[in-house]
């Protein structure tokens, strides 16, 4: 479904270009997530999260390097075709609760409106705005603005919006980023709902632990980069979710690039250079002998 390669994105201060800084916010990026998947993304702020979720959302375009969603190259889009990509392939819900609605509409006008733009018939819009209503656990709401909502009302009727046009990819920056742990949990299960009733791949960019722990596979960004992925379990039979806990795996990019966890790196002292070894079954890393560590020990 999502398949990036080398993806760079830099982007440059000040108003005239020869007065500016460049700043590499996406910096070869590797990434692929199968159709169906649902996946965590998570990465300190400045890692470059926000900036492919922009450019997978088609809200802009990649420097260098190809990102595709559904066999469509999203560096190529122009014009009508990038707008009937925002319509149809991909599903948006930002953070910001109020900014998903419009507030002088319903529950109900809210998931009609995309559905309007896209030509879908007025009587087959009032029903399938009903349905995710009803999906979404908030059909009761359907005559409320959103001033008469709470939080989390807002957010399930924002991901029904996200999926009025059935699109193949939902994407949610920080969809719980303003809500307890209580409402979180509803949010999650709304969207774990799209993803298994729907077939809805989902991509969420999140900081809070409760939603990365409950997918199946988590990849962290660092640096404008993947740098390492944790794979959990399926649930077992009586299980809701999948198991909290996971393997860790550090990302080997398609040139052989990996990124080691400054936890691993400090205590060791392994900076600048590293000696590898090739052993049978696994490879060596060392620290370069000619390189004090920072404590005075040698290595």
């Amino acid at each position: 479904m999502v398949a990036c390669e080398s993806l760079v994105r830099i982007f440059r201060t000040g108003t005239r270009a020869r007065d500016g800084v460049e700043v590499q916010a996406l910096q070869g990026l590797d990434l692929t997530v199968r159709e169906g998947e649902l996946l965590a993304l998570v990465g300190a702020s400045g890692s470059g999260k926000s900036t492919l979720l922009a450019i997978l959302a088609g809200l802009d375009t990649p420097s260098a390097g190809t990102a595709r969603v559904a066999g469509t190259d999203l560096g190529t889009l122009k014009g009508r075709a990038r707008t009937a990509y925002r319509r149809r392939t991909v599903g948006t819900i930002q953070q910001q609760t109020a900014a998903n609605l419009l507030p002088y509409l319903t529950a109900r006008e809210n998931v009609q409106l995309p559905m309007g733009y896209a030509g879908v018939p007025r009587r087959r819009r009032a029903e399938r705005a009903m349905e995710l209503l009803g999906l979404m656990g908030i059909a009761e709401a359907a005559d409320r603005t959103p001033a008469m909502l709470s939080g989390g009302e807002q957010q399930r009727v924002a991901i029904a919006v996200a999926l009025a046009n059935e699109p193949r990819l939902l994407l949610a920056d920080e969809p719980t980023g303003e809500l307890d742990t209580a409402t979180s949990e509803e949010i999650f299960d709304a969207l774990r709902t799209a993803n298994t009733e729907l077939g809805t791949t989902v991509l969420i960019v999140t900081h809070d632990a409760l939603v990365a722990d409950q997918v199946s596979r988590t990849v962290r960004i660092r640096d404008g980069r993947t740098s390492a992925e944790v794979l959990r379990r399926p649930a077992a039979a009586g299980e809701d979710g999948v198991a909290a806990a996971g393997q860790e795996y550090a990302v080997l990019d398609r040139v052989g690039r990996l990124q080691l966890p400054r936890e691993f790196t400090e205590p060791l002292g392994l900076a600048h250079r590293v000696r590898l070894v090739l052993e049978a079954d696994h490879i060596e890393v060392w620290p370069d002998r000619e390189q004090p560590r920072a404590d005075g020990a040698g290595d």
